[in-house]
Order: structure tokens, then C-alpha cells, then sequence
């Protein structure tokens, strides 16, 4: 009877109400947060997964300022439809150097995790982002032609690279000295192209170096 009361009283409180399942949901994400720290698959990246090359970090930069998570994810779950359609499931050693990472839930656009070994052409993806109905007719896409008016800001690449480096991201000084040269010229959309383009090829490259070791 004591329990009933407790419980009713609970239900009808709105405020304690919030605070206790606030606890109980944080209890919860631990339980499944916690213990992939501890496991070297989820903080150790895989072979051939290295921090983003200059044009690329600026390119993800660009990414995420124009808010292109809010359409595209770039994580495949391990779902026989989406592993079709998209290729290999996302594995947690792949995105070790992504600060934040680009998961995401949301399919307005597709998945964008492997869209490097799509076979796209660096002119494919500069004339689908100047105006995305120029290659695909029916997309709902907005455009983004000022991307190619806006040339990069070497020397804060390289901050943002010297920042990195010191959350644990293996840039080296000598890395970080030549991005302003790396990206000269270069355009926020030269910076994006590269960034897709460069999306999922990790993967191949680790494959091929597992079965070099298994030779």
C-alpha cells in the first residue's frame, strides 16, 4: 500500500518526476558509455584511419557549419538494407579523430559514410553542391554556390590542427607548420569536395592492409 502511494505520489509530481528519470536515463547511458572506453576497438583506430589531411579537416569544418548533419548521417547500422545500399556497417575505430562525430539519425539526403568509394568525380560533387538539380533532377537539396567564392584561412587550419593535437589527435608539428601551404588557393569548396571524397576510403585501405598481414 506504502509502495502504491509513493508511486502515485511520484507520478503526480511533474518535478521529481523529471529529476528521477533524468537519473534514470544517465545511469543507463553509463551502463553503455563506460565500458567502450575501456575497449580498444571503440578508442584505437583502425589501420589506415588517420587524422584528416589539411583540406579535409577544413572541409569538415565547412560540413558542419552548413549544417549538412541536419540531412545526411554517416553511419551504416548493421542492418542487411542499409549494409546493401550503403556498404560496409560503421565500425567505432573509424571514428576516433572526428570531433564531434557526424552519426547522426536523420535521412533527408543518404548516408553519407561511404560516399568516397561511390565513384563520384570531383566535378560530380562541385556541380552538386553549386546546384544539386544540375546531376539529380528530383533532389531537394539546397545549393551552396558560395562555397567557391570563399578561399581558406591557412593559418586558422592550422590552429584548428594545433588544437586537435592537443585532445590526442597524432598531427605533427611539421603537419601543422605546412597546412597554411597545403590548402593555398584552395576554396571552402575545394575543402568539402575533398572531405567527401575522402569519406569511407579508410576502410578499403584497412582491408587491404589485414590481408597483406594475413599473407
Amino acid at each position: 500500500m506504502s509502495h502504491t502511494h509513493a508511486h502515485d505520489k511520484i507520478e503526480k509530481n511533474i518535478g521529481l518526476m523529471a529529476i528521477l528519470i533524468a537519473v534514470a536515463v544517465s545511469f543507463g547511458g553509463l551502463a553503455e558509455i563506460v565500458p567502450l572506453m575501456f575497449q580498444a576497438e571503440a578508442i584505437k583506430p583502425l589501420p589506415g584511419v588517420k587524422p584528416y589531411p589539411a583540406l579535409e579537416l577544413a572541409g569538415r569544418d565547412v560540413y558542419i557549419r552548413e549544417g549538412c548533419y541536419n540531412c545526411h548521417s554517416q553511419m551504416v547500422r548493421t542492418l542487411r538494407f542499409e549494409t546493401e545500399r550503403y556498404g560496409h556497417y560503421s565500425l567505432a575505430g573509424e571514428s576516433v579523430y572526428d570531433h564531434p562525430f557526424q552519426w547522426g539519425s536523420k535521412r533527408t539526403g543518404p548516408d553519407l559514410a561511404r560516399v568516397g568509394l561511390r565513384g563520384y568525380s570531383a566535378d560530380w560533387h562541385r556541380a552538386h553542391l553549386n546546384d544539386p538539380r544540375d546531376v539529380v533532377p528530383e533532389s531537394n537539396m539546397p545549393a551552396y554556390p558560395w562555397l567557391a567564392g570563399h578561399k581558406l584561412d591557412g593559418a586558422e587550419i592550422a590552429r584548428h590542427m594545433r588544437a586537435l593535437q592537443r585532445v590526442g589527435d597524432p598531427y605533427t608539428d611539421a603537419e601543422i607548420a605546412a597546412a597554411p601551404a597545403a590548402v593555398e588557393g584552395k576554396t571552402e569548396l575545394d575543402a568539402v569536395v575533398a572531405y567527401l571524397q575522402g569519406l569511407g576510403t579508410h576502410l578499403s585501405k584497412a582491408d587491404d592492409q589485414v590481408q597483406q598481414g594475413e599473407d
